[in-house]
This record gives C-alpha cells, structure tokens and sequence, in this order.
C-alpha cells in the first residue's frame, strides 16, 4: 500500500479559522454592548435634559451615576445571554469529549447545519469524527489481537502441561512416551515461534524508517529462501517453478528475507500434497513486482480483508502449524518500504504480490 503524505497545512488552516471566528465573535460581543452603553446613555441623557453643565450639580451626577450602573447592568445581561448561546457548541464538544475520554469510543459529534456553514466548525466537526473513529477502530483490533494472542499461547500450554501429567502420572510404555515427548517438543517450538513472531511484529511496527538499506540482487535472495524452506516443500512432494529474471533494488535485505519466508512457508503450508508453487517476477522503469503463488483451496473474498491481521487465518484446520503472524510482518515490512502487497484467490490458486520500489523513496 502507498503512503499518501499527511497534509499539515489543513490543521493549521483550521485552527487558525477558528481562532479568527472567536476574536470575530468577541468583537461582534463588544461593539454590541458598546453600542447599546451609548444608545442608552444618550436616550437617558435626552430624556433627562442633562447637558455638560447639568453634570457638575448633585442631580446631575446621580442620573450619570444612575446611567452607568444601568449601562452596567444591561451590557452584563447581554454578555451572559451571548455568552450561553456562543458557549453552546463548545460546551456540547467538552461533554464528549469527556465521553470519549471515559472509553466511549462510539461518540460523534454534530453541530448541526447552521454551526456547519462556518469552516472552521466543519473541519473540526469532521476531524473530531476521523478521531474517534480511528480509536474505535484501534481498540477494536487491540481487543482483538488480546483475546486472540490469550487463545493461540493457551492452546499449546495446555498440550504441554496435558501430556507432562500423562508422562508423570500415567507411567505410558516408551513407544508412547516418545510420542508423548515429541508433541510437547513439537508444542514447546510452536510457543517459541509465536513468542520470537511477536517480538518481531512488535519491533517491525515501532520502526517508522529504513535505516540498512543496500541495492542487491533480489531474484538471488528468493531463490536463497526456497533453499532454505527446501525441508518443508520436500516434504509434501510440491513442485516449486521458480522463473524471473535478474534484478537489482535498493531496500533492507534483512527485513525483506523475512517477507519471501513468511509468504514461501504460507504457499507451502496450505498446498496440498504433491501441489505446485510458482514464483515470477516482473519490473518496469519504477517498480520490480514479485508474485508467489500454490495451488489448493481458495481464500474466501471476506477473508482476503483479513489476512494480513495479526492471528488471522483463513484456514483453521491449518491452525497448529502457524500462528497467523507471518502476513501481518509481511505487510508492515513492504509498507516500510513504500510499496504494495496483496492476495488474489480464484480457479484453486492463490498469489501473493509483492511491489518494491526499484530506488530508494523518501517519506
């Protein structure tokens, strides 16, 4: 997935908007209760017959006496209505955000049609709207990954602890104590895969930039990681066809490695027994666009959304031979390296495509 750059300028613009749109409404406030302070001492005045002279006398002190404190008076009754009407919006924004701070994620906030003809009350409308957004999107994935990462360590805890007891307990004859040892073997390695797994997610997506980045000979370090996965795909009997050309990118070979084993070791993990798997590549003046693609069963539309999420899998009958991490590490390495990756199912085949930038880009 391309990132697109953040726009800086429209916070700013915003914020500035509505700064401009309070000193506008404070003035308006001021001019108002000038203009009636006058209006009133001049109709008393009229009214009184005071002129400059009346002003030196006893009675003519009380009645400006008398003006001001009224002038006083209706500048403060005016301000305290304006006040409460201008006031409205941004103690109804307060509230929520209260609310949103509470943990009430599903919260928005709406000015209504006549507070929305100001640009300023629109930008914020809406950018107050994408946060809380954001953040119900954000706890919903963080629930998510909690009840899923509790679900996949306590499965293979239990296996091990379950046949621990039987070994302990149960005295089983060697033949059983040997399958008994190799599934708590087996269980123990899966844990130690998951612990390292997340480890790595969490390390890849606190990385914002690039820092080991060398131009190598990319075709090379694919056919590096089919020799290394050579067990698993020999195994299963699977005919690999690898067949691309030569080419050369600028990226972290490192982090990459980690992208074509996670996508190899998944091809060879849902290809049946005796299936094909086939690599090519392609390029052009930009871009050098990598596809690894098995045979098998297809990945249901509804679970192409999903399969790059952290624990997600598609096939739960596969689920004790992975952790459903490898995609989501895939993922945010590409994204790292402002390119693309995506899954596409049909006519019992599945292919990864992999698109990386031939140069290094800057963010």
């Amino acid at each position: 997935m391309k990132l697109k750059k953040i726009k800086k300028e429209k916070p700013k613009t915003g914020f500035m908007a509505l700064s401009l749109m309070m000193a506008l409404v404070l003035l308006v406030n001021v001019l108002t209760v000038a203009l009636v302070d006058i209006g009133l001492f001049l109709l008393i005045q009229r009214s009184g017959r005071i002129d400059a002279d009346d002003l030196n006398t006893a009675g003519g002190k009380l009645i400006f006496a008398l003006t001001i404190v009224a002038c006083v008076i209706v500048s403060a009754v005016i301000t305290f209505f304006m006040s409460k009407i201008l006031s409205r919006p941004f103690k109804k924004l307060l509230g929520i955000l209260n609310s949103l701070a509470s943990g009430n994620y599903e919260t928005r906030v709406h000015f209504g049609k006549n507070m929305r003809r100001f640009l300023a009350v629109r930008e914020l409308e809406d950018s107050f709207n994408t946060m809380a957004a954001e953040l119900q999107n954000t706890e919903m994935l963080r629930s998510d990954f909690v009840n899923n990462f509790s679900h996949e360590f306590k499965t293979p805890i239990a296996s091990i602890l379950g046949f621990t007891r039987l070994l302990k307990y149960d005295s089983p004859a060697p033949e059983q104590q040997a399958e008994y040892l190799g599934i708590i073997e087996d269980e123990a390695l899966r844990l130690s895969s998951m612990a390292t797994g997340i480890l790595n997610l969490t390390k890849i997506e606190n990385q914002q930039i690039l820092t080991n980045v060398t131009e190598y000979n990319v075709s090379e370090q694919l056919r590096n990681c089919i020799l290394l996965l050579q067990p698993g795909w020999e195994k299963k009997e699977l005919e690999l066809r690898p067949e691309f050309d030569e080419y050369t990118i600028e990226a972290d070979k490192e982090l990459l490695k980690q992208v074509w084993i996670n996508i190899l070791d998944n091809a060879i993990k849902f290809t049946p027994k005796h299936g094909d798997i086939f690599i090519t590549a392609e390029e052009n003046t930009e871009n050098v666009t990598v596809h690894i693609g098995n045979t098998g069963s297809e990945i249901p539309p509804e679970a192409q959304q999903r399969i790059f999420g952290k624990f997600y899998q598609a096939d739960e009958s596969h689920s004790g031979q992975g952790n459903g991490i490898g995609l989501s590490v895939a993922k945010k390495i590409v994204q790292l390296h402002r390119g693309d990756i995506s899954v596409a199912s049909h006519d019992m085949q599945t292919v990864f495509s992999v698109t990386l930038p031939k140069r290094r880009t800057t963010a």
